[in-house]
């Protein structure tokens, strides 16, 4: 049986953490220099809220400013982000590439479903060559709705796709799972919560651990079905 595995991007291939402080930081100093902000960043606000798509991130941490202030704002951290993946400062975690060998290997199909915007996940794919690997690479801007579950729904449209698995670290990948009767691998990363993988099928700490997991799935796609 061919199988596919849809992977979340931030906090679950790519270790956001490393530039997320530096980019938000500067985006923030930025503000301040247009006397739009006079405040700490409000990086904790952020990591609470990883994983929605940036317009909500942004209508979070800057309430009080209008859509054009938020845009703006969008494009100048989306550029600082770009600039930080291509000057090396970011990470994926560990393993990826051994896993996404494994997972060719054994006939497995890849993709990438993020909430992220397409040119900072080209960034990502391109400095890491994940290509070489993943089928294609799809960004919640193709998605009218914002919405993870329909993101992945058109995969699977696209693709033909039956059988599969979302990996992730928060709800909406959990929810994508479940809304189109996939099943639901949760990754305890950096920005997980407990709550939220409480509701995975199966939960990781590493993802290695898809290597023994993969002869598994077969048995459970015919148990959800």
């Amino acid at each position: 049986m061919t199988q596919s595995l849809i992977f979340d991007m931030d906090g679950t291939l790519f270790q956001t953490d490393k530039i997320l402080e530096i980019s938000l930081e500067d985006t923030f100093n930025h503000l301040r220099s247009l006397n739009k902000w006079d405040t700490v960043t409000p990086i904790d606000k952020y990591r609470q809220i990883m994983g929605v798509p940036l317009p909500k991130v942004w209508e979070t941490l800057l309430p009080n400013h209008n859509n054009e202030e938020r845009e703006q704002t969008d494009a100048y951290f989306l550029e600082k982000l770009v600039r930080n993946i291509r000057s090396g400062k970011g990470a994926l975690y560990p393993n990826v590439k051994e896993v996404f060998t494994f997972l060719k290997e054994h006939n497995c199909s890849i993709y990438i479903a993020s909430n992220g915007l397409s040119a900072y996940l080209k960034a990502i794919v391109s400095y890491y060559n994940l290509d070489k690997w993943v089928t294609e690479t799809f960004s919640i801007q193709q998605i009218e709705s914002l919405s993870k579950s329909d993101l992945v729904r058109s995969i699977l449209k696209k693709y033909d796709i039956t059988n599969a698995a979302v990996v992730g670290d928060r709800l909406s990948d959990i929810n994508a799972a479940k809304d189109n009767g996939l099943i639901s691998i949760g990754c305890n990363f950096d920005f997980a919560q407990e709550d939220e993988l409480s509701q995975a099928e199966i939960v990781i700490d590493d993802l290695i651990e898809l290597k023994a997991i993969l002869p598994k799935l077969e048995n459970m796609y015919l148990t959800n079905k």
